[in-house]
């Protein structure tokens, strides 16, 4: 493939010397450590390091070329590509340089603040089911087929993600299930992908550090059905229920599915049973009425399931495929997941970190008629300072006891933080501890609780890890959890 070749569709500044244009490229990346001979750099400007200082470096591996948005670093004695948008020029070449594997994949794209994970394992096991060779993309971790890699991004860059696809169709794949996050959106890492189908699963307050408004927030969002630099999806399926999601404008040649509970969805859950096994439900859907159960329990996986029914309906799956697949699907890491070393008392682990999340996940503990509930959380330094005390408010007003704690604190001062926080725990009267060190607060909740009890332990979900100032690490609330009840005398033999 020639450099022309590479970069054709995409917005350059300058017109390509005839001698670049015909060099011959090898491959690409965004990471001046892959850099090999015949490669092309693509730069981007980042909040904490310019890409142009790997330069040297990437021309020294053997770069034939670079591309930014910036310009060119002065002195440089090299093939140097100006572009309108970087990560927008980096999708597109890597869709040419791969040969645009997401028009023979059919791509599934899940975004909104909760429930994505969940939405896209369901989707997966669905795919699986019908006899599908799938990929799965997402926060926990990336898998393709049997092959399981750890998730770097919510999202991978343009490159990776066409990476992964074109790995899939070579081992004969079909179908990709995808989480796309906001971030991702916004900055381009799916730019002109084509998605067969496009899922919103809700809308609540996060990530405002980014985005700064809700209105910034749902616009990111919204370009999964609008895109500007691509096709439409051919489906999508949205949450009826959730007040964004009918704010979303699909364009005319979508075909929609409307998903939720109240009257109006097209894909409606009709005799919802729940109990602690799970949640049960007739789905009504213009192709008629069948029944799902699902071992994922709670209201908000009613949605969650809902969400991967209108993703299965939009690929023609069965009713029994369907079904056969939410039966299959059951705990997913970090999602109410549930700590058994023998105690009398409930432990879940899960990855609510906002106050919606918060309040669904206790939500779901209190379906289950619990003596008390005791809720652990702290709140991520570097990050969206607003809902801190509505985080509080939240375990407050919906607990029976909190424990506030520190998260991932990064740069922050933990106490910092957590003062933050207990503006809106202090506005109840909720008997509270605060134990800045994560490891001594799960054991403070733990010795906390009594026969009968629910204790959470929300925030980190699947995460391995803590980040402390510059450091990081390791730190997994479900291991610290078992050793704390072990020591406890808990026997799960």
């Amino acid at each position: 493939m020639t450099l022309d070749q590479l970069l054709s569709g995409i917005d350059i500044l300058a017109p390509l010397p005839a001698a670049v244009a015909a060099a011959e490229v090898r491959g690409l990346d965004y990471d001046s450590r892959r850099i090999e001979s015949g490669f092309v750099f693509f730069a981007f400007p980042g909040a904490k390091v310019d890409g142009r200082r790997f330069t040297a470096s990437a021309l020294e591996r053997g770069a034939v070329a670079v591309v930014s948005e910036l310009p060119a670093s002065e002195g440089l004695n090299a093939p140097w590509i100006q572009v309108r948008h970087g990560r927008a020029a980096l999708a597109q070449a890597a869709r040419n340089f791969y040969g645009s594997p997401d028009r023979r994949l059919s791509v599934t794209g899940i975004t909104g603040t909760n429930g994505k994970t969940t939405t896209a394992w369901i989707t997966d096991e669905m795919l699986r089911s019908a006899g599908r060779n799938t990929a799965l993309v997402g926060t926990v971790e990336y898998r393709l087929g049997a092959k399981r890699m750890a998730a770097v991004n919510t999202t991978p860059e343009s490159l990776d993600l066409y990476r992964l696809f074109h790995e899939l169709e070579e081992a004969g794949g079909t179908h990709v299930t995808m989480e796309v996050s906001s971030h991702a959106l916004a900055i381009g890492r799916v730019d002109g992908m084509m998605f067969h189908t496009a899922v919103f699963t809700n809308l609540t307050r996060d990530h405002l550090d980014f985005h700064q408004t809700m209105e910034n927030y749902f616009a990111a969002k919204r370009l999964l059905f609008r895109p500007e630099g691509g096709a439409p999806p051919k489906w999508a399926a949205i949450n009826h229920d959730d007040g964004w999601g009918r704010k979303i404008d699909v364009a005319p040649e979508t075909r929609t599915l409307w998903y939720g509970v109240e009257q109006g969805a097209t894909v409606r859950a009709r005799t919802v049973k729940m109990n602690f096994e799970g949640v049960g439900f007739t789905v009504d859907s213009e192709g008629g009425s069948f029944p799902v159960h699902s071992p994922l329990v709670g209201r908000m996986n009613v949605y969650n399931v809902l969400a991967a029914v209108s993703a299965g309906l939009s690929y023609g799956l069965s009713p029994e495929t369907i079904a056969r697949g939410v039966a299959k699907c059951g705990a997913v890491p970090g999602r109410f997941e549930r700590i058994r070393e023998g105690q009398p008392f409930l432990v879940v682990v899960d990855y609510a970190h906002t106050d919606d999340a918060l309040r669904n996940v206790i939500g779901v503990a209190r379906e289950i008629s619990p003596k008390r509930v005791i809720t652990l959380f702290g709140c991520g330094g570097d990050r969206d300072r607003t809902k801190r005390p509505l985080m509080g408010m939240a375990a407050a007003e919906l607990s029976d006891y909190v424990v506030l704690t520190s998260d991932n604190p990064r740069s922050e001062d933990p106490l910092a933080i957590i003062n933050d926080a207990l503006v809106g725990l202090r506005r109840f009267d909720t008997p509270h501890s605060v134990e800045p060190d994560r490891t001594k607060a799960i054991e403070l909740a733990l010795h906390e609780a009594k026969p009968g009890d629910v204790v959470i332990l929300a925030g980190k979900g699947h995460e391995t890890y803590q980040i402390l100032g510059d450091k990081t690490i390791h730190f997994d609330d479900r291991e610290v959890a078992r050793e704390v009840l072990r020591g406890m005398g808990c026997s799960s033999q």
